[in-house]
């Protein structure tokens, strides 16, 4: 199975971070989305419908948690598949999101580009 046509939804405050995974994904062959909080992450997931969701926790305007809690709420939105990745390695954030049906979690200091598309490639059944 290929990365054509599957979707990922880059939603990240930090703007080199997000560019560098956007960039990465793209040239992956995936159809790639970004937003730069919560509220535009949300916006776009609604709209697009995105096969995986790569989601920053601490964002301004809208974290990750609370795009989340809503994402959920939407008919199609609470079975989307998400992977959160954060800064902090904190048992509560986990457990929280965990809870919410996150399949996964990263610290950002613990991982590469490329593992990252690993993990993704291996959720969504490509490799």
């Amino acid at each position: 199975m290929s990365t054509q046509n599957k979707k990922v939804l880059i939603v990240e405050d930090e703007t080199s971070l997000r560019q560098a995974i956007f960039d990465k994904f793209e040239r992956e062959g995936f159809q790639t989305f970004q937003g730069k909080d919560g509220e535009e992450g949300l916006n776009i997931a609604l709209k697009e419908h995105p096969d995986i969701i790569l989601l920053d926790i601490i964002m301004p305007q809208v974290d990750g948690l609370t795009m989340l809690k809503t994402l959920r709420k939407d008919e199609w939105g609470k079975n989307a598949q998400v992977l959160l990745l954060t800064n902090l390695n904190d048992a509560e954030y986990v457990a929280t999101a965990m809870e919410s049906g996150v399949f996964d979690f990263l610290v950002k200091s613990d991982w590469k580009l490329d593992d990252l598309v690993v993990r993704v490639k291996e959720k969504l059944g490509i490799v």
